[in-house]
């Protein structure tokens, strides 16, 4: 089964998309991400090992959810499909040297992650229930003024990732599951939605506590199996980076005179679907890492652990995935019957036999699962804010709505609804980037306050009164003032 939108509604669909993700999305993006890196001092260098000591420490919560419950939640939906099959799509089309570019991405995305995220921690809400939200919604209204472009961001989250992305994710699931063990899709379908729903209608720290067990054992496993196959082939190891990088910058190629095509193939390539893939700068995952109490009690310190979660999802889950496929050898990547996460399991199955293709089935299925949750998680904070009073009839509204594009998702392709998720999700990510620029001064304030503190030998502690900017624009019940 297959839906389509008319034409002419089809046409400028792929007119936004062109444009927004063809120009103005990649170099806004990259260049928002290399002002962070240099008003932050190369702050993805300076803390990388403090990302990893507040990672230690990330479990506190105070009955709240913490903030490795929101990291787990935020890479639920960041490490999906995309880790798969993306990274399959952008070594395709352009090449080893495609992975190159995805590391230059995530490093500068590092940057634009902590400014987001400390961003939504600033101006998050108190829920009541011993939980905050926020994200851009919050921060574009209170921090900027502008509740009407508050509203079209969540608008654009809501049909985005909260509806269209999971009929994606679900849909992923079903063919894999039909490919690999012959099982329908309808049965895919409502299997999915038995296990969705006690999920979702437990609300935020029901999808936490799922996140928080799952994301990383399946991140374990799937690196486990990228290890042994590294170590089946550890000979060719080098060789294969040095096939990366002489393909990022066309060596290779250049004996052949196609250098310069070859190169923006790699660029074009590498910088989508490394954007695609980590989310920096979409103004999703501030949306988890805003729901968080912090250890220690600072914005900064969920900005640092957000930044994390780029790290692990492009440069090391997504190297795995391009490790695969490269060691598998030039004879795989010329041929033209594999792309996509077809050319992953091909190359997978070289490696370690015929179950390859099923393991990748297994691990579309909990990749794609947990991104199912974690985008409703995004949704129903975004469906909160525009409902106010209503938001309980309307979050129950929503979660059917969610439960049902799962089940059509599992039986039918939507190729023109998901062509239409992009346009929303180039909108938000527009929208975001302009508020995180201009928002970015308190960012960098925030950071200068915790790197003070953390020189001066103290554990950093937020103190509203010290930032003039965020005076009455905070949530004095979730950042109270300090005596």
């Amino acid at each position: 089964m297959d839906f389509t939108l008319p034409p002419v509604l089809t046409a400028m669909i792929d007119r936004g998309n062109g444009l927004l993700w063809g120009s103005v999305l990649i170099y806004l993006l990259i260049g928002a991400g290399l002002y962070f890196t240099v008003m932050t001092r190369g702050i993805q260098i300076r803390y990388f090992g403090h990302m990893f000591k507040l990672l230690r420490s990330s479990r506190k919560s105070n009955g709240g959810i913490s903030s490795f419950q929101a990291l787990s939640t935020s890479l639920a939906a960041r490490v999906g499909t995309g880790n798969l099959a993306g990274v399959a799509v952008a070594i395709y089309f352009g090449g080893p040297g495609a992975i190159f570019w995805m590391w230059m991405t995530a490093m500068v995305g590092m940057a634009t992650s902590f400014v987001e995220s400390t961003l939504a921690q600033a101006y998050k809400t108190d829920h009541g229930d011993n939980t905050f939200r926020g994200g851009p919604a919050r921060y574009i209204e209170r921090g900027l003024g502008l509740r009407w472009l508050a509203v079209v961001f969540s608008i654009c989250l809501i049909i985005a990732f909260g509806l269209a992305f999971n009929s994606v994710q679900a849909n992923s699931i079903a063919q894999a599951m039909e490919q690999a063990f012959a099982i329908p899709t309808w049965l895919v379908g409502l299997v999915l939605m038995a296990v969705v729903a006690p999920i979702i209608f437990g609300g935020v720290k029901s999808i936490a506590k799922v996140a928080e067990l799952v994301v990383p054992l399946m991140a374990l496993l799937y690196l486990l199996l990228a290890l042994v196959v590294v170590g089946m082939n550890i000979s060719d190891l080098p060789a294969a980076f040095m096939t990366i990088i002489k393909s990022a910058f066309g060596f290779e190629q250049a004996a052949g005179g196609a250098m310069g095509y070859a190169v923006s193939q790699a660029i074009i390539n590498g910088i989508q679907r490394g954007l695609f893939s980590n989310e920096a700068g979409m103004g999703s995952a501030p949306n988890a890492a805003a729901t968080a109490t912090t250890q220690p009690d600072h914005p900064a310190a969920q900005g640092f652990i957000q930044m994390l979660g780029v790290f692990l999802d492009t440069l090391v889950i997504c190297t795995a995935t391009a490790a695969i496929i490269i060691m598998a050898g030039p004879e795989l990547l010329a041929s033209d019957e594999a792309n996509g996460i077809q050319l992953t399991q091909a190359a997978l199955s070289s490696h370690v036999g015929e179950w390859g293709g099923m393991f990748i089935a297994v691990a579309i299925l909990l990749f794609a699962f947990t991104s199912v949750i974690a985008n409703y998680s995004y949704g129903e904070s975004n469906i909160e804010y525009l409902a106010g009073r209503k938001a309980p009839l309307a979050v129950l509204i929503y979660r059917l709505a969610v439960l049902g594009m799962v089940m059509v998702g599992s039986v039918a392709s939507l190729g023109a609804i998901w062509n239409f998720a992009d346009l929303s999700m180039g909108m938000m990510a527009l929208i975001n980037l302009v508020a995180i620029l201009l928002l970015s001064p308190i960012a960098f304030a925030l950071l200068r306050d915790y790197d003070e503190q953390l020189k001066a030998g103290k554990e950093p502690v937020f103190d509203p009164a010290k930032f003039p900017k965020l005076a009455n624009k905070v949530d004095p019940t979730a950042w109270p003032k300090r005596k």
